[in-house]
């Protein structure tokens, strides 16, 4: 799958905040998901790279990938199992 391509079904803007604030919100958009749908988190929060990436790998969800962008943004994608 390529990552760029993804359309999600729900985007959380977590852009300015620090840990744990990303995590958090990332279990709140998750829960209002229904399985098979994708969120995208994007970040700038540098340890988001190793926590986000964990927890998708957890929980029944995936971890789809990360994709580095401009001013230091990260995007992350999950898929709701």
């Amino acid at each position: 799958m390529e990552l760029d391509k993804i359309i999600p079904d729900s985007m959380v803007d977590t852009c300015g905040l620090s840990c744990p604030m990303p995590l958090l919100k990332t279990k709140k958009a998750l829960k209002g998901l229904k399985a098979g749908q994708i969120l995208e988190i994007v970040g700038t929060d540098p340890g988001s790279k190793k926590d986000i990436p964990n927890f998708g790998a957890k929980n029944g969800n995936t971890f789809l990938g990360l994709i580095d962008g401009e001013m230091g943004r990260t995007r992350y994608y999950i898929r709701k199992n």
